[in-house]
């Protein structure tokens, strides 16, 4: 009798349960239809809210301004290079990475480069033929046709072309957007360089670069085509160039204070001497822009030889290489052998 009491009490907890879930279900069903146009209100304003804090959507990009990389190789960097310039370029400029199908592979599978898809900020491309990009000079040859501006850029006003090597500072107090009203602006080679024209890192005007294609076009296999323009540009009216050594805009070979951006030449025999042979340089540079160690070939402290003076030479001791250490034994042993032949 005990469990059937228990039985029964349990069953009319549920009914009221049951009931009271219903009750609790037609008032909120009574009381919706008053406050639905209200909801409907808040909703709508939370969600315009988001939009408008969420960078990037393809509305908000201006179709004129293109960051451009052109890279065959599926290199490590790629993808960390990318990300790192679109946080630092102003956000209404879009993406476009250019390469092989290996490399547009290797940059496409990251879940980062995804997001930034279907914002609409990056576009990843191959060429088609004719055209290549295996070699330095099939790269000129496409950025002298006027077909690459037609097909790739039709509607684009600035590229900003970056390399591999190439990258651009959070600390720095210069914008892309500072320099729109050039029509070339990069980094000098030297003092007595009158055009900084260095193509690695470069802020381009298209209409001037149409400009001269219109009226002259490069021969295959002579000068490299950021060279080739600037000769050009520099020489046209109504052209403006950033043709101070000094210039701010990036850093290759001439040092400059806080610039907006540094190319390593990391596919060079070895980076530019005079910038970077100094320690105190160095370390004041990597204090300022640490974002470059993605880019440097660089080893840690423990990793030095004993000799080592700090500025890329030898303090004068007697050291030998590992090739020393290996191949005069063997020489060595080799006139031993030569000796008791004889």
């Amino acid at each position: 009798m005990a469990l059937l009491g228990s039985g029964r009490a349990l069953i009319s907890r549920a009914r009221l349960l049951i009931l009271g879930s219903l009750a609790l279900t037609w008032y909120l069903a009574f009381l919706a239809p008053p406050y639905q146009h209200a909801v409907q209100i808040e909703v709508s304003s939370r969600i315009s809210k988001a939009r408008r804090r969420l960078v990037g959507l393809p509305s908000e990009f201006n179709s004129s301004k293109v960051a451009m990389l052109i890279e065959p190789r599926p290199l490590p960097q790629l993808v960390p290079l990318t990300m790192h310039m679109v946080a630092v370029v102003p956000p209404d400029w879009s993406f476009l990475f250019i390469g092989s199908p290996w490399s547009v592979y290797n940059v496409g599978r990251s879940p980062a480069v995804r997001h930034q898809q279907a914002l609409g900020k990056m576009t990843l491309a191959t060429l088609p033929k004719p055209w290549a990009m295996q070699t330095r000079e099939d790269v000129y040859r496409l950025l002298t046709d006027m077909r690459f501006y037609d097909e790739f850029l039709p509607g684009v006003e600035w590229v900003f072309k970056y390399d591999h090597d190439c990258i651009l500072c959070a600390n720095s107090p210069w914008s892309l957007d500072d320099w729109l009203d050039w029509s070339w602006a990069g980094a000098a080679r030297s003092d007595k360089d009158e055009f900084p024209g260095a193509g690695g890192l470069t802020l381009r005007r298209v209409s001037a670069v149409r400009r001269v294609l219109g009226f002259q076009s490069r021969l295959n296999d002579s000068e490299p085509e950021d060279e080739w323009f600037g000769k050009r540009l520099s020489a046209m009216p109504g052209e403006k160039v950033a043709a101070e050594p000094r210039s701010p805009f990036a850093v290759r070979d001439m040092l400059t204070e806080r610039p907006m951006g540094y190319q390593v030449q990391a596919d060079g025999p070895s980076i530019e001497a005079s910038v970077w042979k100094r320690r105190d340089v160095r370390r004041k540079t990597l204090e300022y822009c640490p974002e470059l160690s993605m880019l440097m070939d660089m080893k840690l402290e423990r990793e030095r030889c004993p000799d080592d003076d700090m500025e890329g030479g030898r303090t004068g001791q007697q050291v030998w290489t590992a090739v020393e250490r290996v191949g005069k034994p063997r020489q060595q042993a080799t006139a031993a052998e030569g000796r008791r032949g004889v």
